[in-house]
């Protein structure tokens, strides 16, 4: 039992250092944890009082289900005209992760 539990650890620990289950982000690759925000797209558009959001989930760097589109987080609050997108990324040892795309406009 205890050769079969580090097996196991060494799994988990090769899983969250593969480039599967990372998050890349502007600041770098976060292996252990990533809770960062930021800027994606900017337009001329004046700043609206509409904020959209859009979310995908990782699990385990295998699974990865929703729409995280600038489309749908526009949709979600009835945008027509975008001013900017900012993301909010988090993932948590390659075993869980989340991708938000924000939409703001009118």
């Amino acid at each position: 039992m205890k050769k079969f539990v580090k097996v196991i650890c060494a799994v988990v620990v090769a899983a969250s250092l593969s480039s599967c289950a990372t998050v890349g982000t502007n600041a770098g690759i976060g292996a252990l944890y990533v809770g960062m925000k930021q800027g994606e797209n900017v337009t001329s558009n004046s700043l609206g009082s509409k904020v959209g959001t859009a979310e995908a989930k990782n699990i385990l760097g295998a699974v990865v289900i929703g729409d995280a589109s600038i489309q749908a987080a526009a949709k979600s609050a009835g945008i027509t005209k975008i001013s900017h997108v900012d993301s909010e990324k988090t993932n948590i040892l390659g075993i869980y992760g989340t991708h938000t795309t924000i939409v703001y406009g009118e």
